[in-house]
């Protein structure tokens, strides 16, 4: 099996025992410029700040594209996420299957609006409509883009005007969306070709040794909070951390902090504060009082697996998303946008998400729910199923 993905993955990849292939072009280029931080800071208007952030987006989008058709040239099957939708074109361009594979829900349902969408009291009409506005906002910027590389690099003719998404939908393309069933329950109205799984989870690496400074910490009194934000940059990071940690002194709770801002001054002096590296997310979340955290799929699906609380501060794109499944459900307060983080705020939710008996309650059934899922398993079951015929006849695009 072969893994293509950009070049700081490479180690995990071999690892696990993969055949690596890179893919130059780091999205955090894109995240990491003046332009992307613009548009971070936008929060939930996809309009403010695009028309700068895809100035910076293409050049490190073609050199995605046509490192994924070398990477895929010999691929007898192809999967792909929804930011790597260069995986539809290159399997239509060598006749094999492709499926698609996402963290967050892409098939328009009128259950709820598209990632990024206001929900309206506006019905399910209006729901279904806003996947239509969402699938065009992602692919007509990159169109012209996209269908240069289609003719020059894949030899194959434009692409529909409505987009991949849509032909996905429309040729009943298959769709594995690796997130539980517990937390975004199935709408009635995705066809057959669409799989919820439940989450993706790696199997825990037994051989995991935590840091001694660590294990004296949680040992030294009572279930702390834990503080990430992953990957998410901020212009002004030094305000960012001392507002957490202020807060974090207001509501007198002791917290684990990922180390993003340990090299900043006045930060690491705090007292009942330990800064932490990688530490995996499986095995430090069932030990916190409850856990803060930028709402990425990812993390959102460890913290609620491991039954604690959930604080989100949404930066963009599907963090707001997971953030109203958080609170809809119960296991969290109502989350703070990272533009209206404030003391006060921020401390009054770390209280509640620690105090509040209803919210431990249902987190901790919400977390053994998921535990009793096995959503690897499942995904393999309907890769396998979907492949078998495929052996003998692939799909045509």
């Amino acid at each position: 099996m072969i893994l293509a993905t950009h070049l700081p993955f490479e180690g995990e990849v071999t690892k696990a025992g993969l055949v690596f292939r890179p893919i130059e072009g780091n999205p955090r280029e894109i995240l990491e410029s003046e332009a992307g931080l613009a548009w971070l800071e936008a929060g939930r208007n996809p309009i403010a700040g695009t028309r700068r952030l895809l100035d910076v987006a293409r050049p490190v989008i073609h050199r995605m594209l046509t490192d994924a058709a070398k990477a895929c040239q010999d691929a007898e099957c192809i999967l792909y996420p929804p930011l790597g939708m260069s995986g539809f074109h290159i399997a239509e361009r060598f006749g094999v299957p492709s499926v698609l594979a996402s963290l967050v829900p892409l098939s328009a349902t009128g259950s709820f609006p598209a990632i990024g969408a206001p929900h309206l009291p506006l019905g399910r009409i209006y729901n279904r409509l806003t996947y239509l506005i969402a699938d065009q906002m992602g692919w007509q910027p990159f169109r012209k883009l996209v269908n240069r590389w289609r003719s020059d690099v894949l030899r194959l003719p434009p692409a529909p005007f409505s987009g991949p998404m849509r032909r996905v939908e429309r040729l009943r393309r298959p769709i594995l969306y690796g997130f539980s069933p517990s937390v975004v329950p199935r709408p009635d109205d995705w066809g057959g070709h669409v799989h919820v799984t439940g989450y993706w989870f790696a199997e825990r690496d037994a051989a995991y040794q935590p840091p001694d400074e660590l294990v004296r910490f949680l040992d030294a009194g009572p279930p702390p909070v834990y503080v990430g934000f992953g990957s998410m940059t901020d212009r002004d990071p030094v305000r960012v951390a001392q507002t957490v940690l202020d807060a974090l002194e207001h509501a007198r709770c002791r917290a684990v902090v990922l180390s993003g801002w340990a090299g900043l001054p006045g930060v690491t002096d705090r007292p009942g504060v330990q800064f932490i590296d990688n530490v995996p997310h499986e095995w430090l979340f069932p030990k916190m009082a409850a856990v803060v955290h930028h709402g990425g799929a990812g993390t959102t699906h460890f913290g609620l697996r491991a039954g604690v609380p959930t604080v989100v501060v949404p930066f963009f794109t599907d963090q707001p998303f997971w953030a109203g499944r958080v609170s809809d459900l119960g296991v969290g307060p109502r989350a703070i946008p990272r533009r209206e983080l404030t003391v006060a705020r921020f401390a009054a939710a770390l209280r509640r998400a620690a105090d509040d008996p209803g919210i431990r309650s249902r987190a901790a059934a919400l977390g053994s729910a998921i535990r009793a899922e096995h959503g690897v398993s499942r995904a393999v079951e309907v890769m396998d199923s979907l492949l078998t015929p495929a052996k003998t006849a692939a799909p045509q695009q």
